[in-house]
């Protein structure tokens, strides 16, 4: 090969690589990352804060990260705030409040709200959707409302439902004395498995096949008339009775339910239990209270817990759908837009489809200010099978042992208890249920954030429609003026209406040099002649109602100026971007300049 010939293939070398550089990265492939933030395993509350903190540190123009509080124990409460400053101040665009882990085991939650401010930090500029959607709107993220839960399931001996409650102590046998008989780990896996005793006439036996399974022994006459007896019947929870009062386990950290202590329809202890002394008793809700009711430009809210594969709206009691009767389209719309999103996943209302909830956090949010709020319930074991059907128990077990390689399950060992005698100890490991596998963590992230970021994207968006000018003579024209919304939640949902929630929208009118706005009101549609003034305030119009939800709101004045004079249109909203015009007062027949 001569050297010129080599010196033109190594040319067009150098300039295909240059082109293929140059081209945009496929729609599939994973954003390039500023920082080392990976969703393929879970994190304790330490490495949540750090790994938060580096976020905000890697995305300053867009994130922030601020303690509004203390846990019980001196944990951080952190808020990521996501805005963009350069379109506006968080409070004037649409918000977004997304939170998680109110329940310590639930800790797929945090990584799921921590997941979606990644995706939207490191996607905007590259996504056009996810620059879209940031520009024009505000984001708050609470990865963990309970992170002293969720500190203890990982630091210590919990099963797949323990650490449910926060951390402050809590007198549960109401003995006098709190957090006196929690978990004993007897094999010390750091896990609570369950206990078998021995048992003459016990209800079960060891598998021949695994002894690592227990088989239910039926106790009814074989056809000779004898009767099959098992060796061993159940113990109930891994543990000791260390207050020799007779139970097991009956009395261990904490005790109560956040999920219970917010003010919408509280109900006290002996009602729903877990509820606390009083709405926001703990510093976890307080702090979370206090924080809320200083974004009142909040129109959406989601919150995430574990487990079923459930989108769930309020009510959380009987008798309370009323308050959600206005607004019930809208979420049902969303809720079904979930359901095509998320495989295996159910739009759930909680009392009717779940069980009552008293003093709810989304409850407290859509009832208390009309919020459109949910709470999704993630993972659901229909993930398991690929045609997305109900797995039965020997699927399961199929799962557990060929797929999962039985890392979640602790062989059952005998051992001497102190009270119950020879007892078996073992079985399923507290990440044996509840949660998915860590190498399904970040599809299950995913498509939860990508539900929300759907959810936000249907916060309300306002403009104006074709404004209607019709001259009445001696210098008063008549102008209709149309506010559009092409969202689903409305500007002002019929609950907040209802309960006048915040403030009303409201459209200011700004008439031309030297003229007049001498009346102007409300119509419900561009041409009817019902109109009611307000003749006090003719310069600034209320909707109390917001403007609806995919549809209009319309405002009618009459304008003392001149052909050619321009008036001056300014809506603002709580929960939804202002906007401004300016409308020539000019007949409809002429062409109209917005």
């Amino acid at each position: 090969m001569s050297a010129f010939t080599k010196a033109i293939l190594t040319s067009l070398a150098i300039a295909a690589a240059a082109t293929l550089s140059a081209q945009p990265a496929a729609a599939q492939d994973r954003a390039a990352s500023k920082t080392d933030i990976h969703f393929d395993h879970f994190r304790d509350h330490t490495t949540l804060v750090a790994e938060s903190k580096a976020l905000a540190a890697a995305h300053p123009d867009l994130l922030t990260y601020t303690e509004i509080g203390k846990s019980s124990q001196g944990r951080p409460m952190f808020i990521l705030t996501l805005n963009n400053p350069k379109t506006g101040a968080d409070t004037t665009k649409p918000g977004m409040y997304i939170d998680g882990n109110i329940h310590g085991n639930e800790i797929q939650a945090s990584e799921t709200v921590l997941y979606t401010a990644w995706y939207l930090v490191e996607n905007y500029g590259k996504v056009d959707a996810v620059t879209k959607l940031v520009d024009r709107s505000a984001f708050y993220f609470l990865p963990s409302v309970n992170p002293d839960g969720r500190q203890n399931w990982f630091d210590s001996q919990n099963s797949p439902h323990s650490s449910r409650t926060g951390m402050k102590p809590t007198d549960d046998d109401r003995d006098g004395v709190a957090d006196e008989d929690g978990p004993d780990d007897i094999d010390g896996d750091v896990s609570i498995g369950m206990m078998w005793r021995r048992d003459p006439n016990g209800t079960h036996r060891r598998s021949e096949l695994d002894p690592n399974e227990m088989e239910y022994v039926d106790p009814q006459p074989r056809a000779d008339g004898t009767i099959r007896r098992g060796d061993w019947s159940m113990a109930g929870q891994e543990g000791i009775d260390n207050d020799g009062d007779g139970e097991i386990n009956e009395d261990g950290p904490g005790g109560y339910d956040m999920n219970r202590n917010w003010p919408a329809d509280w109900q006290p202890d002996h009602v729903q239990n877990g509820a606390g002394d009083w709405p926001f008793s703990y510093p976890e809700t307080e702090s979370i209270g206090k924080f809320l009711m200083t974004k009142p430009n909040i129109a959406a809210v989601q919150a995430y817990h574990n487990a079923g594969g459930m989108i769930l709206r309020g009510p959380g009691a009987p008798g309370r759908d009323n308050l959600y009767a206005g607004d019930r389209a809208a979420y049902e719309a969303i809720a079904r837009a979930g359901e095509e999103m998320l495989p295996g996943y159910r739009s759930m209302v909680i009392y009717s489809d779940l069980y009552p909830v008293r003093g709810g956090f989304v409850n407290w949010m859509a009832e208390t200010y009309g919020i459109v709020s949910f709470t999704n319930e993630l993972w659901t074991e229909k993930r398991i099978m690929q045609n997305g059907s109900d797995p039965n128990a020997e699927q399961r077990a199929h799962w557990r042992a060929r797929v999962l390689l039985d890392e979640t399950r602790t062989p059952l060992k005998e051992f001497d208890h102190p009270t119950l005698g020879k007892v078996l100890v073992g079985g399923g490991n507290k990440w044996s249920s509840r949660i998915p596998p860590s190498w399904m963590l970040e599809e299950e992230c995913h498509r939860n954030a990508a539900f929300t970021l759907f959810h936000a994207g249907e916060m309300p968006r306002v403009s104006f429609g074709e404004p209607l000018v019709r001259e009445l003579g001696d210098g008063l024209v008549e102008v209709t003026i149309e506010i559009k919304n092409d969202a689903l939640i409305p500007t002002r949902t019929a609950r907040a209406a209802q309960i006048k929630a915040g403030f009303a929208d409201r459209v200011t009118l700004t008439a031309p040099s030297g003229g007049k706005i001498a009346a102007s009101g409300t119509v419900s549609r561009r041409f009817d002649r019902v109109f009611t003034p307000d003749v006090e305030t003719p310069g600034v119009v209320l909707l109390e109602n917001g403007v609806p939800s995919r549809g209009s709101a319309f405002v009618r004045c009459y304008v003392n100026g001149k052909r050619g004079d321009e008036l001056g249109v300014t809506f603002v909203a709580e929960k939804a971007t202002g906007v401004a015009t300016k409308i020539k007062l000019v007949p409809a027949a002429e062409p109209v300049k917005k």
